[in-house]
């Protein structure tokens, strides 16, 4: 049995990452804000604090130690450096929550030394002075530059699953589904994606083993926009309304300029076997039309 600690786990993969480790009997506590109910109730310790207020923060975890930390919610320099003075010499290793936006959607296949975290320049910030992807960026050179305890950063593309709160692909069912129009810039971008599921194992995986430094993690295979829009079409039957990029309103969350996937070899390599995307993509579909029709 480990001391676990979760930043971020009442909901999605997050969520999921929990269930499997209290399912393996670990002692589990999670940080939230305190927004969503904990649906967890005796079965973890809940900590409620906004990570984001240092001296909360400090006050609330400071005097605590873990085997394994899982940051899921760290998204700024300041947030990964005040967890690295927090816990140096207090937890035996972290799993931070990274991203697939830590490399360019430029048509080329990423495997991890295409971001390296080790030599990226620092510059110290909050959320709101970075974009998505920088700030990720920025918080991985964090960590690997000021903890004293071994990270493992996960960069994850897009997870996908049918209680997936942000509705990415559920936001595509629905418009097709009421006829009304979807803007994208590359109907021929080809994009990686992974299984909520599947997040939460790999998660659970990296804690695990005697593994350090980034791993990219993503289910086998690449889909283009437009064999995806096709797929709900023919399961939806009817037709999408395609527009070229457009306002807010209707810009599709997959509107990427040019191919956006990742390889694996590192991971595979180290031991961890990833689904196919073809094997759950159409069941995941057909599951998210059902509850638009």
């Amino acid at each position: 049995m480990k001391k676990v600690l979760v930043l971020g786990g009442t909901r999605f993969f997050g969520r999921k990452l929990v269930e499997l480790l209290v399912a393996e009997g670990h002692a589990v506590t999670i940080v939230t804000r305190g927004k969503l109910e904990n649906p967890f109730k005796g079965k973890v310790k809940h900590i409620i604090v906004d990570r984001r207020d240092e001296l909360a923060f400090r006050q609330a975890v400071g005097s605590l130690d873990f085997d394994l930390v899982y940051d899921n919610i760290c998204y700024s320099p300041n947030e990964a450096k005040v967890l690295c003075d927090i816990f140096n010499g207090k937890i035996n290793k972290l799993v931070f929550t990274s991203t697939l936006s830590t490399y360019e959607a430029d048509g080329v296949s990423k495997s991890e030394g295409d971001f390296d975290p080790y030599s990226h320049e620092i510059r110290i910030g909050n959320t709101e002075d970075f974009t998505y992807g920088e700030g990720k960026r920025q918080a991985e050179a964090v960590f690997f530059k000021y903890a004293k305890f071994p990270v493992v950063a996960v960069r994850f593309p897009i997870v996908m699953g049918l209680d997936d709160y942000t509705k990415r692909l559920h936001f595509h069912v629905e418009r097709i589904v009421k006829g009304e129009p979807i803007g994208f810039v590359n109907l021929d971008a080809r994009m990686s994606f992974i299984l909520a599921e599947e997040a939460a194992d790999f998660l659970l995986w990296a804690g695990a083993n005697d593994i350090e430094g980034p791993f990219n993690a993503t289910a086998n295979g690449t889909i283009s926009i437009k064999e995806l829009i096709t797929m709900i079409e023919a399961t939806a039957e009817q037709q999408a309304k395609i527009a070229v990029v457009g306002n807010d309103e209707i810009r599709s969350p997959y509107a990427v300029p040019a191919s956006w996937f990742m390889t694996t070899e590192k991971a595979q390599k180290a031991g961890f076997q990833f689904s196919n995307l073809d094997d759950w993509l159409p069941g995941l579909v057909k599951d998210i039309v059902a509850q638009y029709h």
